[in-house]
């Protein structure tokens, strides 16, 4: 499974050949927003999650989205995974709730893929 661990801009290119493994229009990623890092790719957030995890993020700082190709601006992030249930950090549903915390993902988010 090709799951990229990004801490510096990469190409659209770069990151549509990870996307070619298993949906192509769109890219599953992890954003830590304490370490301001990206895992991008695998077929579920899980897969990039436990990346992180391996590369030393700590679960709390690590949430899951959707980046699509064919969209532009802010369209292209869907902050919508299973990773983000979370109840007892007031995250109850798939996609986070947090509109300051969205903010930080999406910051980490556009550093690396803008």
């Amino acid at each position: 499974m090709n799951i990229k661990i990004i801490n510096k801009k990469i190409s659209e290119n770069e990151l549509r050949e990870i996307a070619k493994e298993f949906y192509g229009s769109m890219i599953k990623g992890v954003a830590d927003v304490e370490r301001e890092i990206l895992a991008m790719g695998g077929e579920y957030h899980m897969d990039a999650n436990v990346a992180l995890i391996e590369n030393g993020s700590k679960q709390p700082n690590v949430w899951g989205f959707n980046w699509y190709f064919d969209r532009s601006g802010e369209d292209r992030i869907e902050y919508i995974s299973l990773i983000n249930i979370r109840p007892a950090e007031g995250n109850r549903g798939m996609e986070v709730q947090d509109s300051s915390l969205r903010d930080k993902i999406k910051s980490v988010i556009l550093k690396y893929l803008s």
